[in-house]
């Protein structure tokens, strides 16, 4: 028997963006929480046979630093985009979380995800 794929997940990436639907909530960064999902094919019990999760994370991070949306939708999808570059990775679920986005009716979070395989 053998294995066909392997995961790397990563949770709670934290980066400061200028993202949301109101105009205010791009001139001012806001906290970003980014979880990943990474499926990987790896040959050998090697750093240079999978995708390193310093990378991953790196990427991650500085999509939501330097890019600018009006949707988490394509927050998330441009970060999926963003890790998804690298090799050996086969597919990524990335869920972007922006936890003051809601704070004021209740809600603790509110995040959306992209998947690309």
């Amino acid at each position: 028997m053998s294995v066909e794929s392997y995961r790397i997940s990563l949770t709670g990436i934290q980066a400061a963006g200028r993202h949301g639907a109101n105009p205010n909530e791009r001139d001012v960064a806001q906290e970003f929480v980014i979880d990943l999902d990474v499926v990987v094919d790896i040959e050998e019990d090697s750093l240079d046979a999978t995708a390193d999760y310093r990378f991953l994370a790196n990427a991650a991070r500085e999509t939501v630093e330097r890019e600018s949306f009006v949707l988490l939708e394509s927050l998330a999808e441009a970060v999926a985009k963003s890790v998804y570059q690298f090799e050996p990775v086969r597919s990524v679920t990335a869920v972007v979380h922006k936890p003051g986005a809601a704070a004021s009716m209740g809600i603790g979070d509110v995040s959306a995800g992209a998947v690309i395989a």
